[in-house]
């Protein structure tokens, strides 16, 4: 019986500890989010200045190149833009895909949308600088949230969870 009850609590200990890294990693995936957007719009950027293809293709090869939500983003969209226009299909993804990014994030990069495919060349390319400029401001404050909310959410979980073994003991 004594070997069960040490089980059970050391599972709740353990699950203690998982949750607040499962938590404090949302902080990470968020700047990892944010600098792989920032990496994505630079190379659309150079695709509408130097190759000419259509948004859809430049979407698609950027998601080919980008990792996890940020290469969904792309490829969905390109994918959306088939049947919607650029700008509807791009707030529409950013909108609805599951990512780390919170919801200032997630408007800054839907901005994107009402040029896309609207404008000229020069138009695109000052949206997409600043949004850019954007970015850069919103990784800086995802930073000092990682920094400061990492630890504090991985030490959280061990109290609590020993915290809770305490009372059941």
């Amino acid at each position: 019986m004594v070997i069960i009850k040490t089980f059970i609590l050391l599972f709740i200990f353990l699950a203690s500890l998982k949750a607040g890294k499962i938590i404090a990693k949302k902080y990470s995936n968020r700047v990892f989010e944010l600098k792989e957007m920032k990496n994505a719009l630079v190379m659309f950027l150079t695709k509408i200045k130097f190759t000419y293809e259509s948004v859809p293709e430049s979407f698609d090869e950027i998601g080919d190149k980008v990792n996890g939500s940020i290469s969904r983003i792309f490829k969905k969209s390109s994918e959306l833009m088939k049947t919607k226009s650029a700008g509807e299909a791009w707030e529409e993804v950013v909108e609805n895909e599951e990512t780390s990014l919170t919801n200032e994030d997630k408007n800054i990069i839907k901005s994107l949308g009402r040029m896309l495919g609207k404008t000229d060349l020069d138009g695109q390319i000052s949206e997409i600088k600043l949004v850019e400029g954007f970015l850069n401001t919103q990784i800086e404050q995802a930073e000092v949230e990682k920094q400061k909310n990492e630890k504090l959410y991985k030490t959280l979980g061990g109290v609590i969870g020993l915290a809770i073994v305490i009372i059941l003991v």
